[in-house]
């Protein structure tokens, strides 16, 4: 790969000594808006029906006031779309049992205190807990500010001790209506999840193959960008399919049919250099249709051939990977449209059947996770040990959230809750992003108090017309929040205010503006402490991150030369194969554990210098050697 390229184009201020650098926090990218989620309906409609269903039925019964506790559990609706599954029936249970676990501390905290001030520390050390076990469960979008919102403002709600039981019933009753509505669509489509993780990896794929080479073969500057976007695509892929069980054999065959696509949209990172002629000749057979099953393989490698870039760019070269991108989006395509698979993807019978392999009866035609990798709570433990880089995010949350409401409690503010949420919203992972993201939270609360305003007239029809707006601000928040967050920020705010205005009588006015200014404070409260709280461990996140990189490249580079030795024919079997894949995916994921960690301690403002040439040189040799891994990787059943 080519120099790692240092974040929003900033150049790094180094301190006395150049140990440490002091780096400017940038304003703009902010506000841009991006792409919108590609499966962003999925939790917007999941959301809806989970919330329209408990809210309707307590509009009948005249008891909105328990809307807090029903809202609760229907928000978890919001988790687990990426997973498969099987994953996400196991995933949403603790979500949900955490959602109540939390609200249990909060109403019962509620209910034995009155203090202000103490209920602002328990609701900053709930919101501590929860950004920290997020980050370390990887548990995915939204994270951890939709328990800290609920939570949150719990704390605050007048409480009885006797009443805390059945209000707890209530979120646990609409968390299993969550976890139902999660997985119905599994009925329709049970393959749903991991065709749309393939076929991001196809487009990822297609766009690497669109990032032409210039006439003199040089790399273009957006080429390291979309290899580490293929090779990260393609590992999260390959995780998720890891989740899919194959207990039959028809589970079996669908799921070694993606993996056959998933190989296709990895072989791109695996070309290489060969020779002129040899790839002149297989180009004129894919241009006259005569595809023999093998594939056109590209790297982009620092030792690829700049005689045979420049070769492939004049004539056939750029016609001939735009026909493989159009061919990569096209089974992508074909993958979120829900038909069959492209025949690419078709499998023999007897390989579906397969026979029982080593791991607890998956199937032999597919791949299998590399031994050794810890599942369940031992990789979430290993995160939160002594000296992991997410604690001083915890510290960060915790004095944020505390400061942000006592602050908030002194300008006499009804609602400091508010800008405990805020402060704890904003706390990304580093300096830089904590930043942008205090700025977005500002801009969308204003916009969305303005939008509440506008909304009003509406408002005051009733219960029923502030449930129909509660729901269309749900679905209009997961709509806009993947494009930029302060986009979704809009339609959070007002979603906010109106589920305030079951359990409260305070007038719009006050309402907006306590709003406003807890907004205002929590934001500066908390993008302060985040300046002053300092994360030194990212740094040693990356010394880290580069040893993994290191043993994988070695451990990998010598699996290679022994099956290229003679006599080593025998490795070349099923479980050669499946030691190479298995290589492949202790690489790349190392690789993209240093490219995240770069990338996190890149965004502190305080940061001793980063070994920027370990870095590149890891990265090097990491992607030369991945290139020689997956061009050993030639069809699914090789992993096996």
């Amino acid at each position: 790969m080519g120099k790692h390229r240092k974040p929003f184009g900033q150049s790094w201020r180094r301190g006395p000594g150049s140990a440490v650098r002091v780096r400017p926090l940038p304003v703009r990218g902010a506000l841009r808006l991006r792409r919108p989620s590609d499966i962003w309906y999925k939790a917007a409609l999941g959301a809806l029906v989970a919330m329209a269903v408990p809210d309707l039925t307590l509009f009948a019964l005249g008891r909105l006031d328990l809307v807090l506790y029903t809202s609760a559990g229907a928000l978890c609706a919001l988790y687990g779309h990426g997973l498969p599954y099987a994953a996400r029936a196991r995933t949403l249970p603790w979500v949900v049992l955490g959602m109540v676990a939390s609200l249990g501390v909060a109403l019962t905290a509620a209910s034995l205190t009155t203090s202000t001030a103490l209920l602002v520390v328990f609701a900053a050390l709930i919101a501590a807990i929860h950004k920290t076990v997020c980050e370390a469960t990887r548990v995915g979008p939204p994270g951890n500010i939709i328990l800290t919102f609920v939570t949150a403002s719990a704390f605050f709600v007048p409480q009885r001790l006797g009443q805390v039981p059945s209000h707890l019933a209530l979120t646990l009753g609409t968390g299993i209506l969550a976890w139902l509505v999660c997985m119905a669509p599994a009925l329709l489509r049970p393959q749903g999840p991991e065709r749309i993780v393939v076929a991001r990896a196809l487009e990822a794929a297609a766009g690497l193959l669109r990032t032409e080479r210039g006439a003199d073969g040089a790399r273009p500057a957006g080429a390291p960008d979309a290899w580490h976007a293929t090779a990260a695509a393609v590992n999260a892929a390959w995780h998720t399919l890891y989740e899919v069980p194959t207990r039959t054999p028809a589970k079996a065959a669908a799921r070694a049919g993606l993996e056959r696509l998933l190989v296709e949209a990895e072989s791109v990172l695996g070309r290489a250099g060969r020779e002129v002629a040899g790839e002149a000749e297989r180009a004129a057979g894919w241009a006259a249709g005569r595809h023999d099953g093998h594939q056109y393989r590209h790297s982009f490698d620092d030792g690829f051939d700049r005689a045979f870039g420049q070769s492939l760019d004049q004539g056939f070269g750029q016609d001939l990977r735009r026909f493989e991108a159009e061919r990569l989006g096209g089974w992508a395509r074909a993958l979120r449209g829900g038909g069959p698979l492209p025949e690419v993807a078709q499998v023999s019978s007897s390989w579906q059947v397969g026979e029982k392999g080593e791991a607890g009866g998956e199937r032999s035609g597919v791949r299998r996770p590399a031994p050794g990798h810890p599942r369940g709570v031992r990789p979430v433990l290993a995160r939160l040990g002594p000296g992991s880089p997410l604690l001083p995010i915890g510290a960060r949350v915790t004095a944020g959230c505390v400061l942000a409401g006592w602050t908030s409690m002194a300008l006499g503010v009804g609602h400091p809750y508010w800008a405990v949420v805020t402060a704890a919203s904003i706390y990304q992972a580093n300096t830089t992003l904590t930043w942008q993201r205090a700025l977005q939270r500002t801009l969308g609360n204003l916009s969305g108090l303005l939008l509440y305003t506008a909304l009003l007239p509406l408002i005051h029809l009733g219960h029923l017309a502030m449930l129909g707006l509660a729901l269309a601000c749900q679905v209009g928040a997961e709509a806009w929040i993947s494009r930029n967050y302060w986009l979704g920020s809009t339609c959070v705010t007002p979603l906010a205010l109106l589920l305030s205005g079951f359990g409260s009588q305070l007038p719009a006015r006050a309402l907006i503006a306590d709003r406003w200014i807890d907004t205002v404070v929590g934001a500066a409260v908390g993008l302060t402490c985040c300046v002053v709280v300092t994360n030194r461990r990212a740094a040693d996140r990356i010394e880290a991150a580069l040893e993994r990189v290191a043993a994988a490249e070695n451990a990998a580079s010598r699996l290679l030369a022994a099956r290229s030795a003679p006599g080593a024919g025998d490795m070349e079997g099923a479980d050669g194969a499946r030691e190479t894949g298995w290589a492949r995916d202790r690489l790349t994921g190392c690789l993209v554990e240093l490219r995240e960690a770069v990338e996190v301690a890149s965004g502190e403002w305080w940061q001793r210098a980063l070994p920027e040439e370990r870095i590149d040189h890891a990265q090097q040799q990491g992607h030369r050697t991945l290139a020689r891994l997956v061009r050993r990787l030639r069809a699914p059943v090789a992993a096996a």
